[in-house]
């Protein structure tokens, strides 16, 4: 039962934490709607099953499975995330990265930096989404636009903080 309610606590501190981030970025509504998806039982009870409190349930679940079922029903449910945002080129017949919505580009960085503080707690500094951001930018296959966008909010929040950030972004209309 200590892993049922670990991972329940977890999903619904980040998902507060999003709501609030969210809030800021002028996207209520979208805050109210996020991550709804690992409420369903897909996710929820994989989730569970890898919980340990430190990084997301998914990885461990891959770890043992080589890939994570719970993942690919979240990324295919959920448009703050950028795997969502590939589609069928005509021109080059090939599966390729989109550009994101501006909107979803908020929530996503709303999503980057709540799960930066659920998982890293007390140790959490402005600069974590951004190295995080960092760390996987040569694997990762995202629009340039989409991924140019995020950079520089994830830079302006490391190097001018949540305030000066959010204000920003909320006042970004489109790109």
């Amino acid at each position: 039962m200590c892993k049922f309610f670990g991972h329940l606590n977890t999903v619904m501190r980040h998902r507060r934490k999003v709501i609030y981030h969210c809030y800021k970025a002028g996207i209520l509504c979208r805050g109210l709607l996020h991550d709804l998806s690992k409420y369903s039982p897909t996710e929820f009870f994989e989730g569970v099953r890898y919980f340990i409190g430190t990084r997301s349930p998914n990885e461990g679940e891959r770890a043992v499975k080589g890939y994570s079922d719970a993942w690919m029903h979240h990324k295919g449910r959920n448009r703050h995330h950028f795997e969502y945002w590939s589609d069928y080129n005509p021109q080059t017949k090939l599966v390729e990265p989109v550009k994101m919505p501006i909107v979803f580009v908020k929530e996503m960085f709303c999503d980057r930096v709540a799960a930066s503080k659920v998982y890293l707690g007390k140790n959490y500094t402005d600069s974590h989404p951004y190295e995080y951001f960092q760390r996987g930018k040569e694997r990762r296959k995202i629009n340039q636009e989409t991924s140019d966008l995020i950079e520089s909010w994830l830079i302006m929040l490391r190097d001018k903080g949540e305030r000066e950030t959010f204000r920003h972004i909320k006042s970004v209309k489109e790109y």
